[in-house]
């Protein structure tokens, strides 16, 4: 399994490299110069020259290409346009605000969607499979933004019961340490700022989570029922063992391989699909960066946001192949 490892590995060099390739000429291609954005629009011809040859944008695109790929082979992702600071240091508290954000989402979205459609199948054809079905056809339907003012609304306008923006209380900070303020908060004992965070953290992870959840759902109910009309399931059920333990311990290990693949694909959009969340949230994550960041053309700052991204994305489906073989031993590596 080793060798097949490193194989993937290999393989992913190609990709990584074209992803760069595209990320850099898109970003370049976007209409404006950075140098007229820092200096103004009253800026004189001489002083964006100026600036434009100190940030090397005068020089061919190949030469900026490379340089940039340089840069993050030995860790130096450039500067901000902006704010003038290391990226790899700025962008760190957006990228675990995001992960944060995206891990709690697709917990819930799992825990939920998987239950869903497993009794969905079980119960096929009763009141709780076509209501399950019909809330995860909403939930596909729904925008997001949307739902997320909802949730606003009700529960932090009419109820009062969870925080409407942020990360957690301005007035109670909580040191960081892993940048996972959930991890960081029980690493320290401060239970009062777990509380905290997790209530901040609940309805945005809501909002991300619904259309996976959805998704997950009828992906789960499908292939449960497939595998639930196999002979062994049926001799299982003839020896008298439980419904839960039929389910849980022999149909849902042979069902799972398509609700893996569909969590690891869903589990990389949202990373980049958290911005309207984000942004209703007032959620201090990478994808605000990136959205504030296009605003004042930072083009170091875009194109590493969306080549870091992409990364995980990339790295996200490589972990779910290699899970093939734990969940389904016919699998052979070569």
């Amino acid at each position: 399994m080793s060798s097949y490892i490193s194989r993937r590995i290999l393989q992913l060099i190609p990709v990584l490299i074209g992803m760069s390739i595209i990320v850099f000429s898109i970003i370049h291609a976007i209409p404006g110069d950075p140098a007229t954005v820092i200096l103004g629009d009253q800026a004189t011809p001489e002083a964006v020259k100026d600036l434009n040859e100190e940030m090397g944008l005068n020089k061919p695109l190949t030469s900026q290409y490379f340089s940039y790929v340089a840069g993050i082979l030995t860790g130096d992702f450039g500067t901000s346009l902006k704010t003038k600071k290391p990226i790899q240091e700025e962008i760190m508290p957006y990228m675990t605000a995001t992960i944060e954000l995206m891990i709690m989402s697709m917990v819930i979205a799992i825990i939920v969607g998987v239950n869903a459609g497993i009794i969905a199948a079980w119960r096929r054809a009763s009141w709780f499979d076509y209501t399950a079905m019909l809330i995860a056809l909403v939930g596909v339907s729904i925008p997001v933004f949307w739902f997320g003012l909802m949730e606003q609304w009700i529960f932090a306008e009419k109820l009062s019961w969870l925080p409407s923006t942020g990360r957690m209380n301005a007035r109670e900070p909580v040191d960081a340490i892993t940048g996972l303020l959930l991890i960081d908060t029980l690493i320290q004992g401060n239970w009062t700022g777990f509380l905290d965070v997790s209530k901040h953290l609940l309805l945005p992870s809501i909002a991300l989570g619904t259309i996976p959840m959805a998704v997950i759902a009828r992906i789960t109910r499908s292939s449960m029922l497939e595998v639930l009309e196999l002979d062994y399931v049926r001799t299982a059920r003839a020896k008298g063992l439980s419904g839960f333990w039929v389910l849980y311990k022999h149909t849902l290990k042979n069902a799972f391989a398509p609700i893996l693949t569909i969590i690891g694909m869903l589990t990389g959009l949202l990373l980049g699909g958290a911005v309207l969340t984000e942004t209703i949230f007032g959620w201090p994550g990478v994808g605000r960066y990136i959205y504030d960041a296009i605003g004042s053309r930072d083009y170091p700052v875009i194109q590493t946001g969306i080549l870091l991204i992409a990364t995980i994305f990339v790295f996200v489906n490589l972990i779910v192949d290699l899970l093939y073989s734990l969940l389904d031993p016919r699998i052979h590596y070569r």
